[in-house]
């Protein structure tokens, strides 16, 4: 079980996000400049974080007609969705918040973001910006389904919607082991709800930015800074989820959670530059002939052993 958090945990939290984020951002520029024939140098991982008082100093780029409460909204809704996300996510046996439905508010943090970058696509009064965010809406259910069922295979194994009961589950074996399909579909979700990697839609090159399209300044910092802490937060859910959570030899429960927190991250950036984005029709069809099928019988499967035992 998890313990009650000390008073100092959301900040520390917060911290501990935002760092695995910057490595995730730096592990991603190193290998963008092995990608480019560029030297992988301390220089080229420490570029992107470069761009961060360029674009705080930077003024705002304001569009005819924008609705600027709406944007301001929409973009202020997905670092914060991020952070929610991960205050309920145990690093050993510590958590900000141990509630009772966990994986709920998790999911619900993902839904959220669904709306945040929906009103980022909307308020500019901008095509291409509006391409964006119409297009992580039109996709969403095909993310969502499959993802909803990896959870509730989670779920159904540990019989809590609780995540530190889940990963106290999974003593002596891993869900990740008999749960295959839903732990890769919840690493495509990450991916997906990030806008990231072979998911980029939203922010597509084909789309002229799309949602970061019109975003400027500290606009555009908060909508990237966003998308790499939702990444970072997904990260770290699934070692609770499937990984066992902080289980291990030697270490303590907190590190070995870090510990799988930065393989998980390091394996979703290496599928960010290794994987091509996905042509979004093809996606949406084979979530809905294939892995809402597959999820589904995993599901199902998993009901089975839970009644069995």
């Amino acid at each position: 079980m998890a313990e009650a958090a000390p008073w100092w945990s959301p900040a520390a939290a917060l911290v501990l996000l935002a760092a695995l984020a910057v490595l995730a951002v730096a592990g991603d520029a190193l290998l963008a400049a092995r990608e480019a024939g560029r030297p992988v140098t301390a220089s080229a991982a420490l570029r992107p974080l470069l761009d961060v008082p360029r674009l705080l100093l930077a003024q705002p780029r304001r569009t005819p007609a924008a609705d600027l409460l709406l944007w301001r909204i929409g973009v202020l809704t997905v670092p914060v969705a991020a952070v929610l996300a991960s205050a309920v996510v145990p690093f050993g046996h510590l958590v900000v918040a141990d509630l009772e439905v966990g994986v709920v508010w998790f999911n619900a943090m993902e839904v959220l973001t669904w709306g945040g970058l929906w009103l980022a696509g909307w308020g500019p009064n901008a095509a291409f910006a509006l391409v964006g965010g119409y297009r992580f809406i039109a996709q969403g259910l095909a993310y969502e389904l499959p993802l909803m069922l990896a959870l509730i295979s989670a779920c159904t194994g540990a019989e809590s919607l609780r995540v530190g009961d889940i990963a106290a589950a999974q003593d002596g074996l891993w869900f990740a082991v008999w749960m295959p399909v839903a732990f890769a579909v919840h690493l495509a979700g990450v991916l997906a709800f990030s806008f990231l990697g072979p998911f980029d839609h939203p922010a597509g090159r084909d789309a002229a930015g799309g949602v970061l399209g019109e975003a400027s300044g500290t606009d555009r910092l908060l909508l990237r800074a966003g998308r790499w802490l939702l990444l970072t937060a997904g990260a770290a859910m699934a070692v609770p989820l499937f990984l066992g959570g902080g289980a291990g030899p030697l270490l303590p429960a907190w590190a070995w959670s870090l510990v799988k927190t930065l393989a998980v991250l390091a394996l979703l950036v290496w599928a960010r530059r290794r994987i091509p984005t996905l042509r979004p029709d093809r996606y949406v069809e084979f979530a809905w002939m294939v892995l809402v099928p597959l999820t589904l019988l995993q599901a199902l499967a998993v009901a089975v052993v839970v009644l069995e035992r």
